[in-house]
């Protein structure tokens, strides 16, 4: 197969790449200049699922992930997919599931064939659980259970997966010595770390990469490499092993390329907002551009259950930085499994995180829809400002909350501005255009 990447550095614009162009409003050439250095990646949409190619990386829109997935505690597979067509609807850019309860193999299934969105997984999870559910344990797990589980996930048509390759037996021997606060907060990373302790060896992924860039290869999978040693609390925002695990993924995206493989990079994790910045441009440094995936990241620990708020704080700071993609946070982080609804609530907040990024990011190709609202406030015209609103069935409720006896909303009532500009300089002026 060629891949995305291997028709760039042959100066080639994939299908794919010329229906991301359009849909990023740039020339072509843009896109595969960005595909050829890496610093963007095609998430294709593979095997005729009817998803549209995606982008992610510089120049191009920030987007964001959601989670979803079932666990031992909640297996309901009709819940994730209605988590995820609400995702989709509000305005995520792509899924992730994450399942570690019932059959792994349908459920991911079942999403790739009834959400049309790029899918990512996370296949450490499911090596993981088959060893304990063939009567091993978590570090039983060999070489080939990790590979076949990767493999499985690209010939179902997997867009994208999470592969922890940066965290070694260097990083685990210093991690040891160091005294983190909250110590490894990845499931992933956790895994491996306990599986290279208790056999003594190197992490496969990392040890075996050349391998994993050849399932990738065959199947144009990106590579998205997992921080295993993110900060899970402030205190341990920016520490050695974090650190550490960047520089590790730094020589590794460089392999990808050479390999003809696209990769991004995950980042944190919990962060002081005065740290973002220089994340993300150390990032940007030592992986020469790679599109950057942050999990919020969060700018205060104490967020419980308004975790959404935070993560979106810290996303916009990411992003007006150089982040490329957001991964949604739910008010249920640090608790449990999200609900329908608080899928919802995390989506908006890291669209509004994106879409205001994007707004300054982009300029005149993303602030169209926010000059449509103004003009709209402006007229009273509701029917419109409703149409535009992220949630409408939400903004028509409270409007309609207190029905006014007047055009204007009911917290200024009869002093409404608009009515008055109406009024007094008639209603051209009352458009916002040239009021004074």
């Amino acid at each position: 197969m060629t891949t995305q990447m291997e028709y760039a550095i042959r100066g080639t614009a994939s299908e794919e790449m010329r229906k991301v162009a359009k849909d990023e409003g740039l020339p072509v050439k843009r896109i595969v200049e960005g595909v050829r250095r890496g610093s963007i990646v095609v998430l294709d949409g593979k095997r005729g699922r009817g998803v549209r190619p995606l982008g992610i990386g510089e120049g191009l829109r920030v987007k964001i992930n959601t989670n979803v997935g079932t666990s031992a505690d909640l297996c309901d597979l009709d819940l994730e997919l209605e988590k995820a067509r609400v995702a989709a609807r509000f305005g995520s850019d792509t899924v992730m599931d994450l399942s570690t309860g019932g059959d792994l193999d349908a459920i991911r299934q079942t999403i790739l064939r009834e959400v049309k969105l790029p899918l990512g997984t996370v296949p450490i999870y499911q090596a993981a659980i088959e060893a304990i559910r063939s009567g091993r344990s978590i570090v039983d797990m060999d070489e080939d259970d990790i590979f076949n589980t990767i493999s499985k996930h690209a010939k179902d048509g997997v867009d994208f997966v999470t592969v922890h390759c940066g965290i070694t037996r260097q990083t685990v021997e210093n991690l040891r010595k160091h005294q983190r606060v909250t110590g490894v907060v990845s499931r992933g990373g956790a895994f491996l770390a306990a599986w290279m302790i208790h056999n003594g060896k190197e992490n496969p992924l990392y040890s075996s990469y050349d391998r994993l860039l050849e399932i990738a290869h065959e199947y144009d999978l990106c590579l998205s490499l997992g921080d295993a040693l993110r900060p899970g609390s402030l205190a341990d925002a920016s520490d050695r092993p974090q650190m550490e695990e960047l520089m590790v993924v730094g020589e590794l995206v460089e392999r990808a390329r050479k390999g003809g493989v696209q990769c991004m990079v995950e980042g944190p994790g919990h962060m002081p907002l005065n740290q973002i910045a220089s994340n993300v441009n150390l990032e940007k440094t030592l992986c020469r551009g790679a599109p950057y995936y942050v999990l919020g990241p969060l700018v205060t620990d104490c967020g419980t259950p308004y975790d959404h708020i935070s993560g979106a704080i810290g996303g916009a700071v990411a992003a007006m930085t150089g982040a490329d993609y957001l991964c949604v946070v739910t008010p249920a982080e640090h608790l449990g499994l999200p609900s329908v609804e608080e899928v919802k609530e995390g989506v908006i907040a890291s669209k509004l995180a994106a879409h205001a990024c994007d707004i300054t990011r982009l300029g005149e190709r993303h602030s169209d829809v926010d000059l449509k609202m103004a003009r709209a406030r402006a007229k009273l015209d509701w029917e419109t400002q409703m149409r535009l609103a992220l949630d409408p069935e939400r903004a028509k409720a409270i409007k309609e909350r207190v029905r006014g006896s007047r055009r204007g909303c009911t917290m200024c009532g009869p002093y409404c501005t608009y009515e008055l500009l109406s009024k007094y300089f008639g209603d051209k002026k009352a458009t916002g255009e040239k009021c004074f």
